[in-house]
């Protein structure tokens, strides 16, 4: 699924606030804020596009982790997050869709999956990301999982040259020990790619590696929001401690 990391004037923090969502109401507003974005911003061809939502079958057994702007009361920013209980209870992760798990399964126990990040277009200044990481590591802290995984999106309006380049760079870098890697079910071409281009991190993508996690091999293509996805997986107890620290002490 496609992350957002365009810039755009940043908001003043003390502003807004992030939670868990508490109701169906506050999960109507994220769903709404991530069909905005998906959909309407990125042209992604969502199931439930009709219904101007973005909706699946995970949401019910997912916790929504939201920023709210407490001065417009508008929800601004979303992160979904699924423990292993639930995960369990559904049938699996949502990226088992797009990646074979196999050798991540001595982990499943202690997983925690999160995705369906996005902020809205006009705060994309960095504090709502903050905000967002704030909130996953008092959200890991409280309930002691062991292990983190999101898939991190590229888009591939370019055919997917950049998400190549990307990979290229990130696997000389980060990328994961041999038994947690996954292959992608769909994956990218990359024999037929450039893989030579300069490319800089992404936001988000950054903001995984600082905190410790790795890049879980090659990434997957998912058509339906026309992106290049990579699986993070962050060990909670490896975690950069200063980033950590960082983020535990803002949520």
């Amino acid at each position: 699924m496609l992350e957002q990391h365009a810039l755009a004037q940043p908001r003043a923090r003390n502003t807004l606030s992030v939670s868990l969502a508490h109701d169906q109401t506050e999960i109507r507003e994220a769903q709404r804020l991530r069909y905005k974005v998906f959909a309407e911003e990125m042209g992604a061809q969502l199931i439930s596009r009709a219904s101007g939502i973005d909706q699946d079958e995970f949401d019910a057994v997912c916790d929504h982790l939201i920023v709210r702007d407490t001065h417009s009361g508008e929800v601004v920013g979303t992160y979904r997050i699924l423990p292993p209980e639930r995960a369990a209870q559904i049938g699996g992760y949502y990226s088992e869709q797009e990646f074979d798990f196999t050798r991540l399964t001595y982990l499943k126990p202690g997983m925690v999956e999160i995705g369906r990040s996005c902020v809205h277009s006009d705060y994309r200044g960095g504090a709502v990301i903050t905000l967002l990481w704030s909130g996953l590591a008092d959200y890991l802290r409280l309930r002691d999982y062991d292990y983190l995984i999101g898939c991190a999106s590229v888009s591939m309006s370019d055919g997917g040259n950049m998400a190549a380049s990307l990979y290229r760079k990130l696997k000389n870098e980060v990328l994961s020990p041999v038994e947690w890697r996954v292959l992608p079910r769909t994956a990218l071409p990359l024999d037929r790619l450039r893989d030579d281009m300069p490319v800089l991190t992404p936001p988000l993508i950054k903001a995984y590696l600082r905190v410790g996690a790795y890049i879980c091999g090659e990434p997957a293509w998912d058509a339906e929001f026309n992106c290049a996805d990579f699986m993070m997986l962050l060990s909670v107890k490896e975690m950069n401690q200063h980033y950590a620290r960082h983020f535990m002490n803002k949520a």
